[in-house]
């Protein structure tokens, strides 16, 4: 819209909410299939997720970040992520 192609998400970590700017998921181990439900779709679905994931993104500064995730932290980068490539589940 406004000539820019910017991907934001943000994601609540507990106490802090991180805003990731342009985020690529450049590592992924310990793929498991699992289940989700996604609020554009009625029911849940299969889908396959990884234990740890590592991210690159552009903080609130543009200062490129780069951190380990693992968990259900994990499973929400990459839920969003592929929201922003158009992948509901």
């Amino acid at each position: 819209m406004i000539g820019v192609n910017q991907s934001i998400i943000a994601v609540n970590m507990g106490m802090v909410t991180v805003a990731m700017f342009n985020p690529k998921i450049i590592k992924k181990s310990g793929v498991f299939e699992t289940q989700k439900g996604c609020l554009s779709l009625s029911g849940v679905r299969k889908c396959t997720r990884y234990r740890e994931i590592e991210v690159i993104w552009q903080d609130m500064n543009f200062k490129m970040q780069r951190q380990k995730f693992s968990g259900w932290t994990a499973q929400i980068i990459r839920n969003e992520v592929d929201h922003l490539a158009g992948i509901i589940i």
